[in-house]
């Protein structure tokens, strides 16, 4: 049995459990009592269970914890799977029927699941091209996307980009060549190589840094926060981006590939319950980058349980009531 039939098994008629902590640390049951709000029982979703995955990181855990909340609001009977380690075994699970809901990335499928190279860099086109494909090949439905759009972009300080007035990348490659000192940048090494990172980005927009400093992920906000480097690679919805006052640059040529996200599930899973669209769909219009990036802020920067900050941005919203333990 794969490690994700196994915890599915071990979890198996319970009540709706959200696990709290994110990443690596050492998940705690927190029961909930969810209560209708805008989201109202569905008759079709009475008693039907729904697993609910994620992958193992905030932003992540996030998301299917509202999914989670969501559907017990519309009455299914809901278990948790979320904190699935890798894009790669997500996906997998999936598609087995380990889970039968989870949240994924335009982008992601696009270029990782389904093998294509180039992105395509109107959101809309790359969301309906994603979600044929999908359908057409793998039996994966794509609900409608949310603007929540986590893709790669240049960050810098809040200061830094007021002083030299940087609100785009071509405003920064137009600051480099009047001060080409300045180009120091902050990357992953898979970012310095990949032709969607670094090298593309030289290309598309037409500069070469001065030094190129490679660190892991976590690094590189601190590193440009305390100006190890003037700017970094940074993810657009990152609770970071507040925590530590930093901007992000726009992407006016739109080359990085766009990562807009949306719930999946099997078209089996669609077909026989498709009330789901419904239920899910006022959480993907609320969702956005900047909503994001505060509830990514309460978890990894004000060390909040991500259970909670689901639970309390779901009730914020007026999808379920408040809770009752």
């Amino acid at each position: 049995m794969s490690r994700p039939s196994a915890r599915l098994a071990a979890i198996l008629g319970t009540a709706l459990i959200v696990l709290a902590g994110c990443g690596l640390s050492t998940n705690t049951a927190v029961p909930f009592t969810v209560t209708p709000g805008s989201i109202t029982p569905v008759p079709g979703l009475r008693g039907v269970s729904m697993t609910v995955g994620s992958k193992d990181f905030t932003e992540q855990i996030l998301v299917g914890y509202m999914t989670e909340l969501a559907l017990s609001a519309a009455g299914a009977d809901v278990h948790d799977l979320t904190n699935i380690q890798g894009s790669s075994n997500a996906r997998l699970a999936l598609k087995t029927g380990d889970i039968d809901i989870s949240w994924e990335y335009t982008g992601t499928g696009w270029i990782n699941y389904l093998g294509n190279t180039q992105p395509i860099p109107d959101e809309q086109g790359q969301y309906d091209a994603v979600r044929d494909q999908d359908l057409k090949e793998n039996g994966i439905v794509w609900l409608p996307y949310s603007k929540l759009n986590n893709t790669y972009a240049f960050g810098t300080t809040q200061a830094y980009a007021d002083q030299h007035n940087l609100k785009t990348n071509t405003d920064m490659v137009n600051f480099l060549k009047q001060n080409p000192d300045q180009g120091v940048f902050c990357v992953e090494t898979e970012f310095a190589s990949r032709q969607d990172g670094l090298p593309g980005a030289e290309k598309t927009y037409g500069f070469a840094p001065k030094e190129v400093k490679t660190f892991g992920t976590g690094a590189i906000y601190a590193g440009i926060a305390n100006g190890t480097c003037n700017f970094g690679e940074i993810f657009t919805t990152d609770g970071r981006i507040a925590g530590l006052n930093l901007a992000v640059l726009g992407d006016d040529k739109k080359f990085f590939p766009q990562y807009n996200i949306a719930p999946t599930l099997r078209e089996d899973t669609y077909k026989a319950h498709p009330e789901i669209a419904g239920v899910m769909a006022p959480i993907a219009k609320a969702l956005s980058n900047d909503e994001m990036i505060e509830l990514g802020k309460k978890v990894d920067v004000d060390g909040d349980d991500p259970a909670n900050v689901a639970r309390d941005w779901m009730i914020k919203q007026g999808f379920i009531g408040p809770d009752t333990r």
